[in-house]
């Protein structure tokens, strides 16, 4: 696989995704790197999106909506807690339950398996009163 260059439009993005609390659409990040002074088509936007997807660089979810949020992550796998209302986002690992699965696909004859858990509530911020 031959690896993508990296353009300064690439690298705005990633910056402005990096500076993201939580999951992000494609048109809020085009949106606030404009407003950034960033002159960059919605299109450039999503390709360097899916680049940071394809590389592992960033996450993709596609929220209850339809539309796909994105934020960068870490590299090892992991799982996601995620504001409802604000969109922060935390990062989580479920001790044992990798094994766990792992041994219940076998158990059926499955192989190659994979999972993704997001967990959606209210974050301690947006809980409390105003």
């Amino acid at each position: 696989m031959t690896q993508k260059r990296n353009t300064w439009q690439k690298l705005a993005v990633r910056e402005a995704l990096s500076q993201s609390p939580g999951f992000v659409s494609a048109q809020q990040l085009h949106s606030s790197l404009v407003q950034g002074g960033n002159k960059l088509g919605l299109t450039t936007v999503y390709r360097a999106l899916t680049d940071l997807v394809d590389s592992n660089e960033a996450d993709a979810l596609t929220g209850s909506d339809g539309e796909t949020r994105y934020r960068i992550c870490g590299t090892d796998h992991h799982h996601h807690l995620i504001c409802q209302n604000c969109g922060k986002t935390v990062e989580f690992e479920l001790t044992g339950f990798e094994a766990a699965t792992e041994a219940l696909a076998l158990s059926h004859g499955f192989t190659g398996v994979s999972h993704s858990i997001e967990l959606f509530g209210t974050c301690a911020e947006c809980g409390v009163s105003s």
